[in-house]
């Protein structure tokens, strides 16, 4: 018979498991980037940076992020059984079940709504539960459709640091799109990289992310580079609208260029190595920039 003790220490391991499961379906790491690009958009909108309005943003941020994650791999359970890199996440293992996973979105994107309404402004709110729909509804189903997906995608990925502009702010405008701009055309080259290197792995579950009719080729390159050489100008617009000094201005013009010039190797290469530090480079590209902007915040 098993004892009361040992009931319990059982139920405890399930539960501790569970949430370990919830936790993987947030995608951390993932959405720990993308809460620190939307920080980094309230900081250099707030007048003056109050730490726990800061917490409380970055919260909602992460719960957001978590919750249109989550939604995606609810819609994606069965493809991502076929992929080496996904196979083992909670759904397709059976560690969480649909309905359960379903509720963990909802509270997730309850929670961030509630935060961004009532200690910010429904303008945040409402852009923030757009991204989300475009994210988890509109993007997941066009993946394997073919690289309108990308740009779709892009939006929500480049939402981040505007809906902090506008949480901290409560108003459109210039300042907040420059932001967006970056990160909008940051993410053509950091993720069609990443969809270089993992493309055999996709074409299993049937994405279709390349660009030039999905071929690992220069085609595919030089649309990478098009989008890393626009960066380099709009780096300087928030020079030029006075959002931040000079400084941060060739900072991002340095890392811009080294940027550009890695995917000027792929377009030499053409091949997965030069693909896969190019990734790396992108990784480096926008928090680097993002922090020369804050610090350099006039």
């Amino acid at each position: 018979m098993i004892t009361t003790s040992e009931q319990s220490i059982q139920d405890s391991s399930g539960l501790s498991a569970k949430a370990k499961a919830l936790f993987e379906l947030m995608k951390f790491r993932l959405s720990a980037l993308v809460t620190f690009s939307g920080v980094i958009g309230f900081c250099l909108g707030a007048p003056h940076v109050i730490w726990t309005d800061v917490l409380l943003f970055a919260i909602a941020a992460l719960a957001i992020t978590g919750s249109a994650n989550t939604i995606n791999q609810i819609f994606e359970k069965d493809l991502d059984k076929l992929m080496k890199r996904t196979c083992d996440r909670p759904l397709p293992t059976g560690r969480l079940t649909v309905n359960e996973a379903i509720i963990w979105a909802v509270f997730l994107g309850v929670l961030a709504t509630a935060i961004l309404v009532l200690f910010f402004n429904i303008r945040a709110a409402a852009l923030a539960l757009f991204s989300l729909v475009l994210y988890g509804f509109v993007y997941t189903r066009l993946k394997r459709v073919g690289s309108v997906a990308v740009l779709v995608g892009a939006f929500p990925g480049a939402f981040p640091p505007m809906i902090g502009w506008i949480a901290a702010t409560n108003h459109f405008g210039l300042e907040p799109g420059i932001l967006f701009a970056i990160q909008f055309f940051w993410q053509f080259p950091h993720f069609w990289a990443i969809a270089w290197v993992l493309d055999d792995e996709y074409k299993k579950a049937g994405f279709n992310l390349l660009p030039s009719q999905g071929g690992k080729d220069l085609n595919t390159a030089i649309q990478i580079m098009i989008n890393a050489l626009l960066l380099i100008p709009i780096g300087w617009l928030p020079y030029k609208l006075g959002m931040t000094g000079i400084n941060s201005a060739f900072i991002a013009t340095v890392f811009g260029v080294l940027f550009l010039a890695q995917t000027f190797h792929l377009m030499r290469k053409c091949n997965d190595r030069t693909a896969l530090q190019l990734m790396f480079g992108s990784f480096a590209y926008l928090p680097i920039v993002q922090i020369a902007f804050l610090l350099d915040k006039v």
